[in-house]
């Protein structure tokens, strides 16, 4: 269950969705819905009511050295928003 969760995501932007009981986690590519739910609540021990899903797209980056350009790309991410029911919370800075 733990391949599923790659890690939680701690910004700024996210920290105004844990007020509301909302939380972001990078997850695996491969993994759909009811499979991150079920790793939530049992990585977490809380009640999942929905689960968000999003992937970001790959961007291409590119660095001049002394000699070319070396060009590339970063991978896409998925990501899942995920809402916890009304009274719990999940404790994101324990397992830093």
């Amino acid at each position: 269950m733990s391949a599923i969760i790659i890690k939680p995501i701690i910004t700024k932007k996210y920290a105004t969705f844990t007020e509301k009981g909302r939380y972001a986690f990078v997850v695996d590519r491969d993994a759909n819905k009811i499979e991150i739910r079920n790793a939530i609540e049992k990585e977490y021990g809380v009640n999942v009511e929905s689960v968000n899903t999003y992937v970001t797209a790959g961007k291409s980056k590119s660095k001049m050295t002394k000699t070319k350009v070396l060009a590339g790309r970063v991978s896409p991410v998925k990501r899942a928003v995920v809402t916890v029911a009304k009274g719990e919370i999940i404790d994101i800075y324990s397992s830093i």
